[in-house]
Parts: structure tokens; sequence; C-alpha cells
């Protein structure tokens, strides 16, 4: 009977532990703040250092609750100057329209995700199109956005060309594989993800970038944008945030391998082969020659903004320095 009632008593003991340890835990989840990052796009691995944040508990060590969402139909920036969520990404040149007009949208570029642009023009090695000159004649996919016309036009300009000798064809490339066997010549792409499903299929192309055909096309492509109501009003969460982030990005440059990994897990049904090689690849781009990952150098997002205006790109002006800041990385 003594026995019995010893055992009894353990197992209430056990479970009155259990009951205190799930309390606190289910405390511990309420007390963190939760916060919404909006995608640009589908999963991939310009995302790979927030999942490695998520996954590693990065966010979990800076007391925030994290969500990832994928953006709606109107994008992530709208989201985020709506307030229903703190971050999104976004890209340079798109945020300009955003920037350069009498009522700008309360957001703010907050970290770079990769240092340089790594997107360019993709095309059949067979076209025989190697320089920007030779895009004369050629069937474009553009996304028919002024901005995005406009750079085309001055990477051939300044080369040499004419861009009026382009056909430009309005069209959505959702694969770039078949895009590039229909009626299609040549299509902007970022190189870490298409770029390299092209050559996982051994298809051999021509590969321009954007940066390298005018000096001002080096622009930060993509960001992560903010809320600048929410981190004006919350700055040590946001440099938390931030240094979580960052934290994600410098495991993901270190151990490309171990950072897919992480990514497949949390989205499954992404190609393990493509994902692996890409973030092989971007696992180089995230730091590359800057001080630190997300880091913004003013000079470069400045040249841009100065080629949108001069070229007028926006209703108003964007001035020097406006729509970004580095104050809330590494926890400065």
């Amino acid at each position: 009977m003594k026995r019995k009632l010893a055992l009894i008593l353990a197992i209430c003991l056990v479970l009155s532990f259990t009951a205190c340890s799930s309390d606190k835990n289910t405390t511990a989840d309420s007390l963190k703040k939760e916060i919404t990052i909006v995608l640009d796009w589908t999963p991939n691995t310009n995302h790979t250092g927030l999942y490695v944040a998520k996954e590693l508990g990065y966010f979990d060590d800076a007391g925030l609750d994290v969500n990832i969402i994928q953006p709606p139909e109107n994008g992530a920036t709208d989201l985020v100057a709506s307030g229903a969520a703190q971050y999104g990404i976004d890209f340079q040149e798109y945020l300009a329209p955003v920037f350069g007009t009498d009522n700008p949208l309360p957001v703010i570029a907050v970290a770079a995700i990769l240092q340089h642009n790594t997107s360019g023009i993709v095309s059949l090695k067979e076209k025989g199109i190697d320089s920007p000159v030779k895009l004369e004649g050629m069937r474009y996919a553009t996304w028919e956005i002024p901005i995005e016309q406009a750079i085309i036009e001055e990477s051939i300009t300044k080369n040499g060309g004419d861009f009026s000798k382009i056909s430009l064809i309005p069209a959505y490339v959702d694969d770039i594989v078949a895009a590039l066997n229909t009626d299609i010549d040549c299509v902007w792409i970022y190189y870490g993800w298409d770029g390299i499903k092209l050559e996982l299929e051994n298809i051999d192309t021509n590969f321009l970038y954007i940066k390298d055909m005018y000096d001002d096309f080096d622009f930060y492509s993509p960001v992560i944008i903010a809320n600048t109501d929410y981190i004006e009003n919350n700055p040590d969460e946001a440099k938390a945030f931030l240094n979580a982030v960052r934290k994600g990005y410098e495991y993901a440059a270190e151990n490309p391998k171990e950072a897919a990994d992480i990514l497949l897990k949390a989205v499954p049904e992404l190609d393990s082969e493509l994902v692996h090689a890409s973030q092989e690849y971007l696992s180089g781009q995230y730091i590359a020659d800057a001080e630190g990952w997300g880091i913004i150098e003013q000079a470069r997002w400045d040249a841009f903004y100065k080629w949108v205006n001069d070229n007028g790109l926006v209703e108003k002006e964007i001035e020097a320095g406006m729509g970004f800041t580095n104050d809330y990385l590494n926890g400065n």
C-alpha cells in the first residue's frame, strides 16, 4: 500500500512539474512580440537567412515570434505601408515611385539582402547576344514597367545600340526554360535562381549583368523594408529583429548546405537540387565585399536614384540619402 501511495505521489509530482513547465513555456511564448515579414515572391534562396533565423532560434533569443508570409497581389510594400506587416522585401528600382512622389509611402529600406545586383539579361547562346548592342532586333519579354524599360534602354544606348530596334513582348515568365524555347529571345532574370536553373538544365546561355551595362546600375536588389512609424516607435525591437536576421544570413553565407536544408525543411515543395546549387552561389553574395551583412552604401544608393531623377522616371525628385537607413543594423 505504501509503495502504491509513493508511486501515485511520484506521478503527481511529475505531472505537476510538467504542467508548470508547460505553463512557463506558454507564458514565455505569449511574452514574445509577434512580427510579420512579407516576402516579395514565393520562398527562395533570397530568403534563406529568415528561415535560418527562425529555425535556429535567433528570433526566439530576440524575444520575437516572427511570421514569414507570402505577398498579396499588390505586393509587399503596400502591406508594410499599411502597418499590416512590420517588414517586407522589395527592390530599390521598384521603390523609386514609392519615394519619388509628393506622398511617399511610410516605408524605408533597412538592410540589403545581397550586396550587388545579380540580375541581368539571359538568352540562349545560339542567339549570339554577348553584348548589349546585340539586343537589337531581338524579342525581349517585358513586364511593361517604365523603370524596367528605361534601364534596358539606357543599357543599350550607352553601349552604342538602338533601343527602338528591340521588340518588346509583354510576358510574365514563370518558367525560364520554357520561355527561352518560345518566340522570346531574352529575359531579365536573377542569376541566383533562374540562372542556376538554366545551368542545372545544361542549357548554354549568354548572361549580361545589369550592373555591368552602366555604372549606376549596381543598385540594391532585393532589400528588407520596414514601416517607418513602427521602427521609429520601436527602435530596440527593430535592432533585435535585424540582429537576428543578420545572424541568419551570416550562417547561410558560411554554411550553404545546412542553410539550404533549413529552407527545404520549411518549404519542402522546392526543388532540392536547385535550392542547394542556388544557395552555394548566393552564399557568396550576401556579404560579398561589404564590411558586414545588410549595409547599404549611400553613394551607390544615391547614384541610382540620381539617374532615376535625371531621366524623369518619378513625379518628384528623390533626395540624396532618402529611402534607406543603416541605423538599425548590428545593434547600433
